[in-house]
């Protein structure tokens, strides 16, 4: 089990909070997290499994974008049970006519593009409760610029 951090201790450590994972191997691969304030995508690269930070492309999300990820999510939790499974998953398809349609809008958006910045992800974990919750998820990053 991970270390849990209290929430004014990870902003005093320069940590900012994940809105949306949309990938997990082994830790975040893919989500919608702050960057520096801003909401952005990150996308992980090169994953070794070792006991360090992990390096990341990251790249602004529209507020367009932001408002899509956020419904889409809520859509998620509702299939959520209490011990944390799914009754069925949307990311399936065919499960929730509104996941689908997101999905196809958010494709796009979910692409790093040309120009994508390289950061070093350092990632902790909160002491909430759920993993998932309609802020977001259990963990934070706090972002450096990779070498």
């Amino acid at each position: 089990m991970a270390m849990s951090w209290d929430k004014q201790q990870l902003i005093a450590d320069g940590f900012e909070p994940t809105y949306v994972d949309l990938e997990w191997y082994d830790g975040p691969r893919k989500g919608l997290a702050l960057v520096d304030g801003v909401p952005h995508y990150y996308e992980g690269r090169e994953y070794d499994r070792a006991d360090e930070a992990d390096e990341y492309l990251v790249w602004p999300a529209s507020e367009a974008a932001v408002a899509m990820e956020r419904e889409q999510w809520a859509i998620f939790l509702r299939y959520q049970l209490p011990d944390g499974g799914l009754e069925e998953h949307p990311a399936d398809g065919g499960v929730d006519a509104r996941y689908d349609e997101l999905q196809l809008l958010l494709a796009p958006h979910r692409e790093a593009p040309d120009g994508a910045r390289r950061l070093v992800g350092e990632v902790r974990f909160d002491d909430g409760d759920d993993r998932y919750r309609s802020d977001g998820v259990d963990h934070w990053f706090r972002w450096r610029p990779a070498k």
